[in-house]
């Protein structure tokens, strides 16, 4: 099976790492695979030396005002050569460019990281938006796209991203199949030989960009709750972003230096789980959530707001706490209770660990593989 993975850029989030995970794990089962980006860039320092790569210069620019915009002959040149069976694209960047090429002979597969809302349809404020119009006419030209091409496949990552899609798509395009991401367990799993003794001290992380969505700065006010409660905490906040400056003025009007450290863009995320007694995470929406699962692998219960997608990750009361409010002083309960309440934390730590591993990328692929040979066969 030739197989075409596309995404814009090799940058740190959960669908880069996911797309290379798939790539490197496609060839291990034999498959032929290249992966294709437009920008060079390869912030993760990603191992790329067992599937082929190409940067090629694509681009596809849509305006309801201006006349489109189209960079991708040497795209459609490369497709043309290799002749794959299955395209698969990541992100919105790589939809765009990607059905802007004919190659009928292949099956295409979208993945849906998140709920696109390009796809959304058409509502009465629609109209009154410059942007939700352009959204609105790249969804137009989007299902064009995929009839002029053959159809398309869309994978889910979560429950509730596979309702939105049922939703926003037509009939004839509604091909919608559920396919929770998947992680390179093995990367995470804690070495038999890093002893991490529990002491006094409550060690959390979290991980994700430094904007509004993902929410840090609720999670500095649990650091101050259970600071206010004598509980010896250390909040460790990993990665960058624009809200940055805001955070760490919060911390230091709170005097939380000893309790709370942003530690920026780090290449050791895995070091920081197995030092962790729990993970916690206060984003307001997240399409599945990868670094949950991350943080299970590492043996770490998880405490987390309602996102939507994360509800297909954490169990209540048994790998974790997902809570439905933001109630500062419930999340610091329950980050309070894993860490004082030993048997518990032991038998949520173990459940997490099994939850890790339903997740595995090897798995993953098989399933996926199912996917793309089912879709060759017409099922």
């Amino acid at each position: 099976m030739r197989i075409v993975q596309i995404v814009p850029t090799l940058k740190r989030g959960g669908a880069e790492r996911l797309c290379v995970d798939i790539c490197q794990h496609l060839t291990l089962k034999g498959a032929i695979v290249k992966l294709v980006t437009f920008h060079k860039q390869n912030e993760f320092n990603y191992d790329l030396s067992t599937f082929e790569t190409s940067q090629l210069s694509a681009s596809v620019h849509l305006s309801v005002s201006k006349p489109n915009s189209f960079c991708t002959q040497s795209l459609q040149q490369f497709i043309a050569a290799f002749k794959p069976d299955i395209i698969h694209s990541h992100l919105f960047e790589s939809e765009i460019v990607s059905r802007s090429l004919s190659y009928p002979r292949a099956k295409w597969f979208t993945h849906c990281h998140d709920n696109m809302r390009q796809f959304e349809t058409l509502h009465c404020n629609t109209l009154f938006s410059k942007k939700k119009l352009t959204e609105f006419y790249e969804r137009f030209y989007l299902l064009n796209r995929y009839r002029k091409n053959g159809g398309n496949h869309f994978i889910a990552v979560s429950k509730d991203t596979e309702a939105y899609f049922n939703r926003v798509l037509p009939k004839d395009l509604r091909k919608v199949t559920l396919l929770h991401n998947g992680v390179n367990i093995s990367n995470f799993t804690r070495p038999q030989n890093h002893n991490r003794r529990r002491t006094a001290l409550l060690e959390l992380v979290t991980t994700g960009s430094l904007v509004d969505n993902k929410n840090q700065s609720f999670l500095i006010d649990v650091a101050n709750e259970l600071k206010l409660r004598g509980v010896d905490v250390r909040l460790h906040i990993l990665g960058g972003g624009v809200n940055k400056e805001r955070l760490q003025t919060k911390i230091e009007q709170l005097n939380l230096n000893n309790q709370v450290s942003m530690h920026g863009v780090v290449n050791n995320v895995a070091e920081f789980l197995w030092n962790a007694d729990v993970y916690v995470h206060a984003s307001l929406s997240e399409s599945f959530g990868l670094v949950f699962v991350e943080a299970m692998a590492a043996g770490l219960p998880v405490v987390s707001l309602d996102a939507r997608g994360n509800r297909d990750i954490i169990q209540n009361d048994i790998n974790g706490y997902i809570l439905a409010e933001q109630s500062v002083k419930e999340f610091a309960d329950k980050a309070e209770l894993l860490f004082t309440n030993k048997q518990k934390y032991a038998d949520m730590s173990r459940h997490a660990l099994e939850t890790a591993k339903q997740f595995d990328i090897v798995n993953y692929t098989d399933k996926l593989l199912n996917l793309y040979q089912a879709a060759l066969e017409g099922k």
